[in-house]
């Protein structure tokens, strides 16, 4: 039996699309290994410290970028290291002590426990008279008394490399038109 042309046209149009067309995915995949490369480098330079609302940073013009440290946290109300509570501020004022024991205590377990950490290829420990790090984030209107006392505890527990959170704002041109 002889097909119509409009069967052949049909039955032709049939095979073509019930062919399994093939997607190429070299394209894309170029395209996903530049983003990812991207976006590894450009990870790198941001430095974001966990901010809290109830903290007023000061301003500063500093140009030095911050450092991966241990957190001292200072609010209104209390001092929190790496997320724990060591002490409330209006105790800490009213001590005598120019050292706060709990938080010296904690520092010295996080020092006990980066040293434990931080071995050389040889499970030699790190040296000891290197100095740890610590960045403190206050608010701007703390007092020095509190300032000091934290300063002279981290001091105590062998933080001697102590840095102050501050936010960087953009210096004025005031020497323009020289």
């Amino acid at each position: 039996m002889k097909m119509s042309v409009r069967a052949r046209r049909l039955q032709r149009n049939y095979k073509r699309n019930s062919k399994q067309t093939k997607l190429s995915l070299v394209s894309l995949m170029d395209i996903f290994t530049i983003l990812v490369f991207f976006l590894m480098l450009n990870a790198s330079d941001v430095q974001v410290l966990q901010n809290d609302k109830s903290v007023t940073l000061p301003e500063s013009t500093a140009n030095t970028a911050a450092k991966e440290t241990l957190l001292l946290l200072v609010n209104q109300d209390q001092v929190i290291l790496q997320g724990k509570k060591m002490a409330d501020i209006p105790d800490i004022l009213a001590s005598q002590n120019e050292v706060i024991a709990s938080l010296v205590e904690e520092l010295n377990y996080q020092s006990t426990r980066q040293a434990s950490t931080l071995t050389t290829d040889e499970n030699q420990p790190a040296p000891e008279g290197s100095a740890k790090a610590i960045t403190i984030m206050a608010d701007q209107a703390m007092p020095y008394a509190l300032l000091k006392k934290l300063m002279q505890s981290c001091a105590q527990a062998g933080y001697t490399d102590i840095a102050l959170a501050v936010e960087q704002k953009t210096p004025t041109n005031q020497g323009e038109g020289v």
